[in-house]
């Protein structure tokens, strides 16, 4: 059976019972990182006698081959990050499809999250929300990142370094504006646990501050299309634009009420006093 262990993100007193007893029995431990893991065992105050194996980002791919051939000879393998849950935004998943492709049992044990925990503490919409993983290192990758989720309804979770905090959030004024609603979660679940709440604009403010350290995920609030103001111009160009790809006058100005997320009836009345020549 393929195990993926939820571990605590910070507080090792979150871990459930079931977990440490897995972890004091399974025959192999697949770790991140094995001196953390022999460090979170300490402070759980339990031992485990499997054989811990190395496997992390670096050379997930060829221990997948070892790790499921451990798996078809009826061995148990518990995976285990550094924290939060495996798979995500951590090694985990490719191990997952090739369990499956050998119709081994997978198990998860449930655990500590960081993007649910974030998303909470945030204060911002939890009935949507997407994760985007951690933010690119370079400021164009980023810049485009920032604008590809710019009219995302959802809340947005991401990971960030704290040493490239300031960039991420500069990148995102730049891109979604100042009164964009979010948070800052930081050490979530730890001794210094801090969150700073408020406009992108006061987030950059804070971190500009102080020096930032620690474990840093970002909630943003989602793209309100309430909140855009659509010219006429920009309905007029949107409607011809699906006229010159072969519409009708009726089908591209429903195609445009649904792309600039407008009523119809404001399409049709642009459209008419564009016909008529009216000024707009």
């Amino acid at each position: 059976m393929l195990i993926l262990a939820g571990l605590p993100i910070g507080d090792a007193a979150d871990a459930s019972a079931h977990l440490k007893s897995i972890i004091e029995k399974v025959e192999y431990i697949a770790a991140e990182d094995s001196r953390k893991f022999s460090r979170l065992c300490q402070e759980l105050g339990i031992r485990y006698s499997g054989k811990v194996i190395s496997f992390f980002e670096g050379n997930e791919s060829e221990r997948i081959e070892e790790l499921t051939k451990l798996l078809r000879e009826n061995k148990d393998v518990l995976v285990a990050t550094d924290a939060g849950m495996p798979g995500v935004s951590d090694p985990g998943y490719r191990l997952v499809r090739a369990a499956i492709e050998n119709d081994i049992k997978v198990k998860v044990l449930p655990g500590p999250s960081a993007v649910t925990t974030a998303l909470l503490l945030s204060g911002l919409p939890t009935d949507r929300f997407c994760f985007e993983g951690f933010a690119p290192r370079a400021s164009t990758a980023r810049l485009n990142w920032f604008t590809n989720l710019l009219e995302e309804t959802r809340t947005i979770i991401y990971f960030e370094a704290p040493h490239r905090i300031v960039e991420s959030l500069q990148d995102a004024l730049a891109i979604f504006g100042p009164e964009r609603e979010g948070a800052i979660c930081r050490e979530m679940s730890k001794q210094y646990e801090e969150v700073v709440r408020g406009d992108i604009k006061e987030l950059l403010e804070w971190s500009n501050s102080k020096e930032i350290l620690g474990e840093i995920t970002i909630v943003l609030s989602g793209f309100d299309p309430g909140m855009r103001e659509i010219t006429s111009t920009e309905i007029i160009e949107n409607v011809l634009r699906h006229e010159s790809s072969g519409l009708s006058r009726k089908e591209a100005m429903a195609e445009a009420a649904k792309s600039l997320r407008v009523a119809k009836r404001t399409v049709f009345d642009v459209m008419v006093a564009h016909k008529s020549g009216d000024k707009i």
